[in-house]
């Protein structure tokens, strides 16, 4: 499992999964749940969705030749 998110893919999926969670809990509604996806994705940096698509947000290493 390679690694498919960029720091700017990962900062935007934490920021969103903790607003979706703190919205579950403010509505007490058990849809606040769905935040842990994003957080989870981000935590791990590596999305499931990007690999059929082939779709990476990871920049290129500047070392790579």
């Amino acid at each position: 499992m390679k690694s498919n998110m960029g720091s700017t893919d990962r900062i935007i999926r934490i920021v969103l999964g903790l607003i979706i969670v703190g919205v579950g809990f403010y509505f007490k509604s058990w849809w606040g749940a769905v935040g842990i996806i994003p957080l989870a994705t981000a935590g791990i940096g590596w999305c499931p969705l990007y690999c059929p698509l082939k779709i990476s947000t990871k920049g290129k290493s500047a070392d790579a030749s």
